[in-house]
C-alpha cells in the first residue's frame, strides 16, 4: 500500500506568486456574472428559501426534456460499442443531416464540406475569433449581447461595441452599425438576441449584410483583409408568433462568402449539456476552423453525433420528421412562459409600478426595466443595478440577470429573464412575490 502524500501545504505556498506567472491574456480574464449570481441562488435555495431563478440560459429537464429520439439514438451508438474518435470535422452522416435539415426548414442549399461539427457553440466562436483575428484588430458587436468581449479578451483583439435601444427592441440597425464597419475584421451578431429575447428583422438583416458586401468591395481595391460577420442562430428554432427568422443567405446572398453561421442542438432541442453544435462558412474559412477545432480536441463525441444524426433523420411512418412535433411543443411550451412573464409585467406597469417590458419574439429570454433607481425599502436607497438586483433576490426570490453582465453598462434597470429552467406555476408564484415588494418601495 502506497503512503498518502500531503500536498495542500504546498500549493499553498505556491499560491501566493503563482498569479504573476500567469499570461497577460489569463491575468486579464474576468469570471462571468451570470455564474457568480447563479451561486447566490443556489446558496438561497440550500437554505429553502423561494427562488424563481431566471438568470439560467438553460433548461430544466423535467420541464424541458430531450428529444427521446436523440436520446434513443445515442443509447444505439454506445450499444453498438462507437465510441473512438469522429473525424475531425464531424460524421459524414451527420454532416448530411445538418444540410438536408437547412434545405427542409430553410431552403438553403450548403454542401457538406463547408459544415463543421464541434462540441457546441462555444468552440467554433472561439474558433472563429481565432481564425480571423490577429491581437488589435477590431471586433463589432451590439451591446447587450453575450460574451463577445470575454472571446475578444482571448485573441487581444480590440472591442468596438455599439449600444443599441429599447425603442428598437434592442436589436442592430445598419445605420447604428455603419459608422464602425470600416475599420472592423469581424462583425458579430445573434438572432433571436441573447439577452433581449428580440429577433432581427428581414430587411434591417438585408442593410445590414450589404454594408458587409459594399466594405468588401471597397478593400478588394486597396488590398485590406476582408470585414466578415459571425451569425450566432443558435436559438432560430425558437421564433415566435409573427417573428421571422432570416439568415443573411437569404436577404444577401451575395455575401455568402464573408460569412460564418453558429448553430447547434442545445436550444431548441433543449441539449445543452449534450454539447453538440455546428460552422458553416466558405472553402479557406472552414478549413482554418476544422483545424483550430482539431488542435483543441473540441469535436463532439461520437454517440452523440450519431444520436443527433438519428433525431434529425427519422421519420414518423414515412409522415413527418420525429423532430417536428418536439418542436411545435417546445416553441408552445417556451412562448407559454415568456408570455405569462409579458403580460405580468404589463399589468404592473398599469398599476403605476415602475416596470417596462419588451413583447418576447424569440429565445427563452425577457427584457424587463426595473426602473427603481432612487427609491427605498425599508430605509435603504436603491442607487445601482447591483442593489437592484440583490434587493429583488433577497426579498422576492426573484433571480434575473442586469444587462450590465453583457456589456450594456448605460442601461440602467434593464434585465434578462430566462424561462428554460421553471415552470408556468413557479412563474405566478415568483411574480406575486415580486409583485408584494414593488408595491412596498417607496
Amino acid at each position: 500500500m502506497t503512503n498518502t502524500i500531503e500536498l495542500t501545504r504546498y500549493f499553498s505556498e505556491a499560491s501566493s506568486s503563482s498569479k504573476n506567472d500567469l499570461s497577460e491574456v489569463a491575468q486579464g480574464m474576468e469570471g462571468s456574472q451570470i455564474l457568480r449570481i447563479a451561486g447566490e441562488v443556489r446558496e438561497l435555495l440550500k437554505e429553502g428559501k423561494p427562488v424563481l431563478n431566471l438568470t439560467v440560459g438553460d433548461f430544466n429537464p423535467r420541464e424541458f426534456p430531450v428529444p427521446e429520439a436523440l436520446i434513443q439514438g445515442i443509447d444505439e451508438a454506445f450499444d453498438k460499442k462507437l465510441t473512438n474518435y469522429p473525424p475531425a470535422d464531424g460524421l459524414p452522416e451527420l454532416k448530411e443531416a445538418i444540410c438536408q435539415l437547412y434545405m427542409r426548414e430553410l431552403g438553403l442549399n450548403i454542401p457538406t464540406s463547408n459544415v463543421v461539427v464541434q462540441s457546441g457553440g462555444r468552440p467554433g466562436i472561439y474558433a472563429t475569433y481565432r481564425a480571423l483575428l490577429n491581437k488589435g484588430e477590431k471586433v463589432v458587436y451590439p451591446v447587450p449581447s453575450w460574451n463577445n468581449r470575454y472571446y475578444a479578451g482571448l485573441v487581444g483583439a480590440e472591442v468596438m461595441e455599439v449600444e443599441t435601444k429599447a425603442e428598437e427592441g434592442f436589436l442592430p440597425t445598419a445605420v447604428g452599425l455603419a459608422p464602425y464597419l470600416r475599420d472592423a475584421r469581424l462583425l458579430v451578431l445573434n438572432t433571436p438576441v441573447n439577452p433581449s429575447g428580440t429577433v432581427i428583422g428581414e430587411k434591417e438583416l438585408r442593410d445590414i449584410c450589404h454594408l458587409i458586401v459594399e466594405e468588401n468591395e471597397r478593400r478588394r481595391g486597396s488590398g485590406e483583409k476582408g470585414l466578415y460577420l459571425l451569425f450566432d442562430q443558435i436559438y432560430w428554432m425558437l421564433t415566435f408568433g409573427s417573428a421571422r427568422h432570416y439568415t443573411p443567405y437569404h436577404v444577401c446572398p451575395e455575401v455568402a462568402p464573408y460569412i460564418v453561421l453558429l448553430d447547434g442542438i442545445s436550444k431548441g432541442f433543449a441539449a445543452t449539456g449534450l454539447r453538440l453544435g455546428w460552422t458553416v462558412a466558405a472553402p479557406v474559412l472552414i478549413g482554418a476552423i476544422k483545424t483550430i477545432l482539431s488542435h483543441m480536441g473540441a469535436w463532439a463525441a461520437t454517440p452523440i453525433q450519431r444520436g443527433t444524426a438519428s433525431l434529425l433523420n427519422e421519420r414518423e411512418n414515412d409522415g413527418p420528421y420525429r423532430y417536428e412535433s418536439y418542436l411545435a411543443n417546445m416553441r408552445e411550451a417556451v412562448q407559454s412562459r415568456l408570455e405569462v412573464l409579458h403580460h405580468a409585467f404589463i399589468e404592473l406597469n398599469k398599476e403605476g409600478i415602475p416596470v417596462d417590458v419588451v413583447a418576447p419574439e424569440g429565445a427563452i429570454y425577457l427584457s424587463v426595466k426595473f426602473d427603481l433607481k432612487g427609491k427605498s425599502f425599508r430605509g435603504e436607497t436603491i442607487g445601482t443595478n447591483e442593489e437592484m438586483r440583490r434587493l429583488l433576490l433577497r426579498h422576492a426570490g426573484f433571480a434575473v440577470v442586469p444587462f450590465d453582465a453583457f456589456g450594456a453598462t448605460r442601461l440602467d434597470g434593464w434585465c434578462r429573464l430566462s424561462v428554460g429552467a421553471v415552470s408556468v406555476e413557479e412563474i405566478k408564484a415568483g411574480v406575486a412575490r415580486l409583485a408584494e415588494l414593488l408595491r412596498e418601495l417607496k
